[in-house]
């Protein structure tokens, strides 16, 4: 009889572990949509990631340029024309499908990108006007000399603008505006923070790419512009990845977005409004008067002055710590190493926190975590002396107990960003109407990604005006710190409370 019971047991286990495989896999309906969805995301990243790296090279190695130019061309040219973009966006939106919106979008990146490479770059002597700022610089102040650069390398800088673009227009924007249309809420808790184990699979595979195209390059005969053979193999790599992403688009509008066993348009995500056409003004008017998407402006603005304000002082500090190149890069990629293994496991955390305390408790996380460690790091630098004993204790300076802690904030502030950030900046728009949803989007993403990076910067510039040097900055970096991450809590705190409302609202139409 005991032999019985065990027999059952086992088998009652048996099917009991079978059940929670079943709960962990996606049903048939939703796999249909995720594996496109997740495929669109990784060839977006792989894409994203292959422009960063290759926008800072051009601008930082260009003539009469370097590192100190980024901070100016956030501000004065990113920020410009990310508000130019969202005008053209709003009137598109008017005029156009969302659909046929994405498509209109992504063409002339994808074009822009190809014809850097085969038509732009090999003729740079010829378009950059070298002789007219050799003699400007020679009239004009040394302070001239960033703004000079970016006139001078033009081409290069709209090439840094457009891969800034893309982050906040096809990633942010228009992928997650069609994520969020097709995609319930119940359905974007479980998916959305695995969706960001993409980025770090889509980076892997594009530093292995990027690392192939440098082995061509090392075997290239003398005489050959090395650099110009790269841009060729990286922008065709851009190009043929954009291309798939849009053949995956064009399927899924054929094959999923009209069928109901994957949407359900009966739980579309917000109260049904007719489509008004408004222009910028009355555009504007609707987005100021929502406190709703104020908020939601504000978690990415602070997000991103937060970021920059410590990563900016970190990296002086990692360069003083690492002053030979190879030193430095041995340490970055160690560093990127430990960012993946981290953010892979806050992606998997993730899942957990979304489903066991909700969204309000995982807004909370990332504020906080920069808050904390952000602080911390700055102490480090402020107060040196009093925490020599501490370093010396474990074997090391202050300088590197420093970029240590800086490490470990910036790793543990993005593994955040992506497994918790991201997904409830996401989630925020699905019980929203249509016309919030566009255009509100439209502002937070375009412009507040770049407003939040380019405040940042304006910040640092003002303060080393002011006080000299970075270094000296540091307490009032720290306060500003502080007051960031004070505001950014009370917005995510107030849009918690308005998201669970129009959740219930929702539920109840």
């Amino acid at each position: 009889m005991s032999t019985v019971a065990a027999e059952e047991e086992e088998e009652t286990e048996k099917k009991s572990i079978w059940k929670k495989i079943k709960s962990i896999i996606p049903p048939a309906n939703e796999r249909k949509k995720l594996l496109p969805l997740g495929l669109i995301f990784f060839c977006n990243l792989f894409i994203y990631t292959i422009l960063r790296d290759t926008k800072d090279v051009l601008m930082v190695t260009a003539p009469g340029s370097g590192a100190e130019v980024i901070p100016f061309l956030k501000t004065y040219v990113n920020l410009p024309a990310a508000i130019g973009f969202t005008v053209l966006y709003s009137k598109l939106c008017n005029k156009m499908e969302q659909k046929d919106v994405f498509y209109t979008c992504t063409f002339p990146f994808l074009a822009f990108f190809s014809a850097f490479a085969m038509f732009i770059y090999p003729n740079v002597n010829v378009l950059h006007p070298n002789a007219l700022i050799d003699h400007l610089a020679g009239i004009l102040p040394l302070g001239f000399s960033a703004p000079l650069s970016i006139i001078r390398n033009w081409s290069y800088a709209l090439f840094y603008v457009m891969a800034e673009m893309w982050g906040s227009v096809v990633v942010s924007l228009l992928f997650w505006s069609f994520a969020n249309e097709i995609t319930s809420v119940d359905e974007a808790k479980k998916y959305y923070p695995l969706f960001g184990m993409g980025a770090n699979v889509a980076l892997i595979f594009s530093g292995q790419y990027v690392k192939w195209v440098s082995n061509i390059r090392k075997a290239l005969p003398p005489g050959v512009d090395a650099w110009g053979v790269s841009l060729k193999y990286l922008m065709g790599a851009v190009v043929a990845c954009g291309c798939s992403m849009l053949g995956l688009f064009s399927y899924m509008q054929r094959n999923i977005v009209n069928d109901p066993a994957s949407v359900d348009k009966t739980k579309k995500k917000g109260p049904k409004k007719a489509k008004v056409k408004m222009g910028m003004r009355e555009s504007a008017k609707f987005l100021m008067d929502s406190e709703y998407i104020r908020n939601l402006a504000t978690l990415v603005i602070s997000y991103g002055m937060c970021i920059n304000i410590v990563e900016v002082t970190w990296k002086s500090k990692l360069k003083m710590a690492f002053p030979n190149p190879n030193d430095y890069s041995t340490f970055m990629g160690n560093f990127s190493s430990a960012t993946g293994t981290v953010t892979l496991i806050m992606m998997l955390l993730g899942r957990s926190i979304f489903q066991k305390f909700g969204w309000r408790v995982a807004a909370l996380i990332t504020p906080t975590m920069i808050g904390v460690t952000g602080l911390a790091f700055f102490g480090l630098n402020m107060f040196s002396g009093f925490f020599e004993p501490v370093a010396g204790a474990l074997g090391t300076t202050p300088l590197m107990l420093a970029v240590l802690v800086g490490a470990a904030q910036n790793i543990l502030s993005k593994s955040s960003k992506y497994s918790l950030f991201d997904p409830c900046k996401e989630m925020a728009y699905i019980p929203l109407d249509q016309e919030s949803k566009t255009k509100g989007k439209a502002a937070v993403d375009v412009i507040g990604n770049p407003l939040g990076k380019s405040g940042g910067s304006f910040i640092q510039q003002i303060l080393i005006f002011l006080v000299g040097n970075l270094a000296m900055a540091t307490p009032y970096l720290a306060g500003i710190l502080g007051v960031l991450v004070y505001f950014w809590v009370k917005a995510a705190n107030s849009l918690a409370t308005k998201f669970d409302e129009a959740m219930i609202a929702v539920e109840e139409a």
